[in-house]
């Protein structure tokens, strides 16, 4: 394809298609990428052009682009089945799915519901832990509790619970509030206090909300172990434990927002493994499809499904999606799951993790580089920047990459690598050393003002 036809697709889709999370007059200066297909760790543009997508496209993408196992499930089930609604009928794939998973819990999380998005996924388990309580003579139990600095969508329930203002506050007349506690992001440590410290910190100021509206919580609702949209903010798995306790303390539901942090990203399959602990509901979305197709669901335990269980409908859980437990979404679900058992993922995933750690090295010991961290499958480190140049880094950091082919996109002075899990060595190396050539390029030209 040549560049007038690559240049027509750009204008196109400028003219016809509104992108998410956007502000569209940027893509005045900054470029959008017409992508002709996807190979591997790789993406590829109409002109063929090469990009190494160091962020999973949006988290998603956890075995590759065109992955050869997934392809073959979807086409088998291609010609079985596409979609039936799960209402009055059931299917193959979304029964051996939920088996699946609830398997990986050992059975503690019994119940699958299933909705396409996270942000569907995050509106679910509010109104089930909501009606829940009113179905168990509860009513009053109907308030929620989220973290300072938390994120889990952008519909209006999540965004309730949501508390990144560029996200939230032009509609905030919109949502209901939320209470908003401390975050335990280690970040905040003081001098002498380990990331533990500050989780304990953050639970007891949790507790103090818990006290003040004792009998008026529904559910507390979590990122565990890493808060993504906020800048990558990491914690103790200490603080899951506590939050466990409190909420068992306090007849409080704990969700776990695993939306972006499950399915091995953060280095056990669930999150929440890493503490020792189960919550009362898991949201998952993302990988979980191996990028493939949208779906999401909401894991529960056999409590909860009971209290729902009767023979009165309006005691049933009333929500619906159309494309509920589509079967072509659950078996590239399965096919992923499969990938993760016969090939050790997770154990694989330890000895890349190292191998990636190391190639990152030279940016941990940047002199412009604060709060290098990793957990799992996830790295982030804050450039030393000036208030003023900060408001440019992000965008200007991402276009700089993408001229050395390479995906990469900051949050605010926050860069975050959040790779497939196929990296090979050369593709580890080059992720290091490109990341640390677009960092040094980009703060050489923000020193020496050169325009966006």
């Amino acid at each position: 394809m040549n560049q007038n036809q690559q240049s027509d697709w750009v204008a196109r889709s400028l003219k016809s298609v509104w992108h998410p999370c956007t502000q569209m007059q940027h893509h005045e200066t900054v470029p959008l990428i017409p992508v002709s297909h996807g190979r591997g760790a790789w993406l590829f543009d109409t002109e063929g052009k090469r990009y190494l997508d160091g962020i999973s496209s949006w988290w998603v993408n956890l075995f590759g682009h065109a992955n050869p196992r997934i392809n073959a499930a979807l086409k088998d089930q291609l010609d079985k089945l596409e979609h039936a609604m799960l209402a009055g009928f059931t299917h193959e794939p979304v029964v051996r799915l939920s088996e699946k998973l609830s398997a990986l819990t050992g059975g503690v999380l019994g119940h699958c519901f299933y909705a396409s998005d996270g942000a569907s996924a995050t509106e679910i388990s509010l109104k089930m832990s909501f009606h829940f309580w009113r179905n168990s003579g509860q009513a009053e139990k109907q308030e929620f509790i989220c973290l300072k600095g938390s994120y889990h969508g952008e519909t209006i329930g999540a965004l309730a619970v949501t508390d990144v203002a560029l996200f939230r506050d032009a509609y905030g007349p919109l949502l209901n509030k939320a209470h908003v506690v401390a975050s335990p992001d280690a970040r905040q440590a003081l001098a002498g206090e380990s990331a533990a410290d500050v989780a304990r910190h953050a639970a007891a100021d949790l507790e103090r909300c818990m006290q003040e509206r004792a009998g008026k919580i529904a559910a507390v609702i979590i990122e565990p172990l890493v808060q993504c949209a906020t800048g990558m903010a990491m914690h103790d798995p200490e603080y899951l434990r506590l939050v466990r306790s409190l909420c068992d303390q306090y007849q409080v539901h704990m969700i776990a927002d695993e939306i972006a942090v499950g399915c091995g990203r953060t280095g056990t399959f669930f999150a929440c493994e890493s503490a020792g602990i189960w919550p009362d509901f898991v949201c998952l979305s993302k990988g979980i499809s191996g990028g493939y197709l949208p779906l999401s669901l909401v894991m529960t335990r056999d409590e909860i499904y009971q209290g729902f269980y009767h023979s009165d409908v309006r005691r049933g859980f009333l929500h619906s999606h159309s494309y509920t437990g589509n079967p072509l979404a659950c078996r590239a679900a399965l096919a992923t799951l499969e990938i993760f058992e016969n090939d050790d993922v997770l154990v694989q995933n330890r000895l890349k993790a190292a191998s990636i750690s190391k190639a990152l090295q030279p940016l941990a010991q940047h002199e412009k580089v604060e709060n290098f961290r990793q957990q799992g499958m996830i790295w982030a480190f804050d450039a030393v920047v000036d208030d003023a140049a900060a408001s440019s880094f992000s965008r200007r950091f991402f276009s700089t990459a993408l001229e050395h082919e390479l995906l990469l996109r900051p949050i605010g002075k926050t860069v975050y690598l959040m790779p497939p899990y196929i990296l090979n060595d050369k593709e580890i190396a080059d992720l290091g050393n490109t990341t640390l050539k677009v960092f040094n390029q980009v703060l050489g030209e923000l020193a020496n003002g050169v325009s966006a």
